[in-house]
């Protein structure tokens, strides 16, 4: 089953960063034996995402990879070619290549590199990847290749210039707009943040805590705007935008809003466990009850 086949199913998102190598490998076995489909990485200042998926797609035999995203400026186009085709043939099609333009403060103030046209610089890296050449063994299908999307602009471009989009930090609502924009046939891969927990107070604690190094993001807060939400109400992390943004509650309320977004046109929705013990525990329970094979 192709990547593309195997989206149907949830997946799920995490960093992976606190574990060990051994750790990391255990826990995608577990993913994969819970029947998810993909597990989604980041790219940020912690592990190489492609080595590591490298080393975990080797320990494993169905589940699909993902970079959720892999930076655009941290590559050439041409080894970034190079290395998804390599996963991609090396893991027998286990691969999809999340791309995004990161963040301002990351790319501009932590790398030192140029920021000044994101949306420009997304397009012709994505039509310099398929000009790259590229000789080794090829996988048996193309990697899909999915950006990181909010705006409509961006949105409109993954759904043109790419397989689609992996939206982040947004709500159903927003799925809806990225469906109308892309089309029908677009991949459209929405991450999506849970807490398992029926205590309103530890829950929206635990979202807090999620939200805190990404609240002053522009892309994410300008996304947040667009859909509605007021400065203040970011701000202040109301409960309603707390709320809108992070699924908690029980089995049954955490499932409808997943399903919310499966019914807004997602192709795909990778969750994203939050522990009411600290954002560094990862909630197990929650992964298994949640589990497709379940």
């Amino acid at each position: 089953m192709s990547p593309r086949d195997n989206l149907s199913t949830p997946g799920i998102w995490y960093f992976t960063d606190g574990m060990s190598s051994g750790e990391a490998a255990e826990f995608a076995g577990e993913v994969e034996s819970l029947g998810y489909s993909t597990l989604w990485l980041p790219d940020t200042v912690g592990r190489d995402p492609f080595a590591h998926i490298a080393w975990l797609a080797s320990q494993t035999s169905t589940l699909t990879f993902a970079t959720g995203i892999a930076s655009i400026f941290h590559r050439h186009p041409g080894p970034m070619k190079q290395v998804m085709n390599t996963i991609g043939e090396q893991s027998g099609g286990r691969f999809i290549l999340g791309l995004g333009v990161s963040h301002g403060p990351m790319v501009a103030g932590l790398r030192g590199l140029d920021y000044s046209k994101p949306l420009t610089q997304m397009r012709e890296y994505v039509a310099a990847i398929e000009s790259q050449p590229f000789r080794g063994p090829a996988p048996a299908e193309p990697v899909p290749i999915v950006l990181a999307a909010l705006g409509p602009k961006m949105l409109e471009l993954a759904g043109t210039a790419a397989d689609g989009a992996h939206p982040y930090w947004t709500t159903p609502e927003h799925t809806a707009q990225a469906r109308e924009i892309m089309g029908p046939d677009a991949l459209l891969c929405v991450e999506q943040k849970i807490c398992l927990s029926t205590d309103a107070d530890a829950a929206r604690e635990a979202a807090r805590a999620a939200i805190q190094i990404y609240a002053d993001l522009p892309n994410y807060r300008n996304n947040w705007k667009r859909l509605g939400f007021t400065e203040d109400e970011i701000e202040q992390r109301d409960n309603r935008f707390i709320d809108a943004v992070v699924i908690w509650g029980d089995e049954d309320r955490v499932r409808a809003g997943i399903q919310a977004h499966y019914d807004a046109g997602a192709t795909h929705v990778c969750i994203q466990p939050l522990s009411t013990e600290g954002p560094t525990t990862l909630d197990r329970n929650a992964l298994r009850a949640l589990a497709p094979s379940g």
